[in-house]
């Protein structure tokens, strides 16, 4: 196997992308525009894992039965902090940023986009 992805479809790729952007300090690998202001493809590489968002067209189901999981492990708490700073504008706070059962640093929420997020130490 060459790589693996994540791959969400969001209405918004385009502001999507950018708040990913900034919420996991991404690098952009490429972005192809749908010709309508979104992305019919981008990657973003976030630490490492690669986030695909595309543009949610008619005929796909929306829904949050999937979460995105990011497990920064110890030492990385700044990281968890900003992406929640970032995400948490418009979301749906699941469980604030705090300690759990088993991690001193984590939050689960849905984003503006209907994107399901956990990001944790």
């Amino acid at each position: 196997m060459l790589r693996s992805m994540m791959q969400v479809y969001v209405k918004g790729s385009a502001e999507a992308v950018h708040t990913y952007q900034r919420a996991f300090e991404a690098e952009i690998l490429g972005l192809y525009p749908d010709g309508n202001g979104g992305y019919m493809h981008s990657e973003l590489n976030a630490h490492g894992q690669i986030l695909a968002v595309s543009e949610l067209t008619d005929g796909l189901v929306v829904g949050n039965t999937m979460q995105f999981c990011f497990h920064f492990g110890e030492g990385g708490e700044e990281y968890v902090k900003k992406a929640y700073e970032v995400l948490r504008e418009e979301a749906t706070i699941c469980i604030p940023m705090g300690p759990c059962d088993y991690s001193p640093c984590m939050f689960s929420l849905i984003d503006k986009f209907g994107v399901y997020w956990c990001i944790f130490v």
